[in-house]
């Protein structure tokens, strides 16, 4: 079985077309959103009604919670003044041109998501978030504690965890004893379809492979594939000088900061 995970389209309608006649051609077995369908680029209604179009089960990520309920703030960890400023402008757009279905979609999407498998492949729980299980917007940086993921994961009872919102893509092994075994749990964050932020401008989503060989005691035996697609990132890059947009957004896409 193979299940594919995207998320942080932030309104970049070319990235996500890209990703999913990528997705197309794989045909996964399932295929999730992890949230942050808006923002920063001037597709959101295109966006949100393509995943809609597709029965995409999707959460909310902090972007669309804030869309969703007509908020000016989207959750967002901005560090200096230039970028809070600029972040209010964006936000400011996409409650100016969200549809009101496109609205009540983003609204009413749910936070978190499981899929418990028993016996085949194995016996695992898989939880999905946007940003962590305990806060729709934390960051969960690749270099966080591993204490800190470890009682993470096991409050929240999740053998693999997946997640987006830094825009990085990682993925951690983390090893554990229990009744004299030593077991491993996952902590895999998915990339970002739309605003990459690791220096490659290209769209990033995640693959996850079970099969009759998976065991959480094996550590090679979960394995997860992250797959770069390529996009007309000038296109989007244009788009978004061309629209009410500041231009920062623009030169964002381009270098993947």
């Amino acid at each position: 079985m193979t299940i594919a995970f995207f998320s942080d389209v932030h309104g970049n309608l070319p990235a996500l077309e890209a990703v999913l006649a990528d997705i197309d051609q794989r045909r996964p077995d399932m295929v999730f959103c992890l949230g942050d369908l808006v923002g920063y680029a001037p597709w959101p209604n295109e966006v949100v009604n393509e995943v809609r179009r597709r029965g995409i089960p999707t959460l909310a990520g902090n972007y669309d919670q804030g869309i969703g309920l007509a908020s000016n703030n989207c959750g967002c960890a901005y560090k200096t003044d230039t970028d809070k400023d600029l972040g209010a402008q964006s936000i400011a757009y996409t409650n100016r041109v969200i549809g009101e279905a496109e609205r009540r979609y983003l609204r009413l999407l749910p936070k978190h998501m499981r899929l418990d498998f028993q016996e085949e492949p194995c016996t695992l729980s898989l939880l999905m978030v946007h940003g962590s299980p305990r806060k729709i917007n934390e960051y969960l940086f690749e270099d966080r504690p591993e204490a800190s993921f470890q009682r993470m994961l096991q409050d929240a009872q999740a053998d693999v965890l997946l997640f987006g919102h830094t825009h990085k893509p990682y993925h951690r092994t983390l090893a554990y004893e229990h009744e004299g075994e030593t077991r491993y749990r996952y902590a895999l964050n998915i990339g970002s379809v739309g605003k990459p932020k690791d220096g490659d401008p290209r769209a990033a989503y995640q693959l996850l492979h079970l099969d009759e060989q998976t065991t959480l005691t094996d550590p090679t035996r979960v394995r997860s594939e992250l797959v770069r697609v390529a996009y007309d990132v000038e296109k989007a890059a244009r788009a978004v000088e061309a629209s009410p947009l500041p231009n920062e957004y623009a030169d964002m896409l381009r270098k993947a900061y």
